[in-house]
């Protein structure tokens, strides 16, 4: 799939063509998790037909679409489904992750989700878990070093997969900062005042401005009803612009 600037130009109104090119750049990525939790939730459907409830062993038929979305899209080093707490009969908790490593093979994450030994075993308490279950709506978190897949700091993009009106997990893909950078970063270097992109949560996602620093947490305006508004907007003499329907802003000086 792949993604790369638009042909345009800045006449009419330079920021918000860059918070469209910035939100562009994420949609490729948005692309992929949305293919990901439509393939979950047919599966899911498929397992509730047969009146069960689904196992671990069931999400291995969305490894060949895993596969092929991680081969496909540049941004993405990782792609998967994280079970809801209590969705499969053979485990409390389920991660069905593949990652594509530097020599572009693809791997699963093997991960101990054991209560009683593994650190990471909830999992529900991370934004890119917690903000598509609580809202509804899709979620860019981070960037955070990511220690649960990769120990790279990361951009992690999900969204929330529901079977029969119930919450049953969410499907999510990885994006490196350093790889998400090389993308925005030159977008935001042309606008003539210092910008920085934040999440809803208000954390640094990208920065060309040296006083808001990658991973840094702002304060600032209700950043959940901008993008609910998706409508530029002022705070405190900043700019505040929603990137192209993407859960980020572009914030100018």
């Amino acid at each position: 799939m792949g993604w790369s600037p638009a042909l345009a130009t800045l006449d009419t109104d330079p920021q918000t063509w860059v918070a469209a090119q910035v939100g562009g750049a994420l949609e490729a990525v948005f692309e992929t998790v949305t293919a990901v939790r439509a393939e979950t939730a047919a599966l899911l459907h498929r397992v509730a037909a047969q009146d069960r409830r689904p196992a671990s062993a069931d999400l291995a038929a969305l490894r060949p679409a895993l596969h092929r979305h991680l081969t496909h899209e540049d941004l993405v080093s990782g792609a998967g489904f994280v079970a809801a707490p209590g969705l499969l009969a053979d485990v409390p908790g389920w991660l069905e992750w593949w990652q594509s490593g530097a020599d572009g093979d693809v791997r699963p994450l093997l991960l101990d989700l054991d209560p009683g030994q593994s650190a990471y075993a909830d999992y529900t308490h991370w934004d890119w878990f917690a903000l598509p279950r609580d809202t509804g709506r899709r979620a860019v978190a981070g960037p955070y070093v990511d220690y649960l897949c990769s120990d790279e700091y990361s951009l992690t993009l999900s969204e929330p997969v529901r079977i029969r009106g119930r919450f049953a997990g969410v499907a999510a893909a990885d994006v490196y900062l350093r790889h998400f950078e090389a993308a925005v970063l030159p977008l935001l270097r042309r606008l003539e005042r210092p910008a920085h992109l934040v999440n809803a949560r208000g954390r640094v996602a990208a920065s060309a401005d040296p006083a808001h620093l990658a991973g840094s947490l702002t304060k600032g305006p209700d950043l959940g009803a901008l993008l609910s508004a998706a409508r530029p907007g002022t705070h405190d003499g900043m700019r505040l612009v929603p990137c192209g329907g993407v859960p980020l802003v572009l914030v100018l000086a």
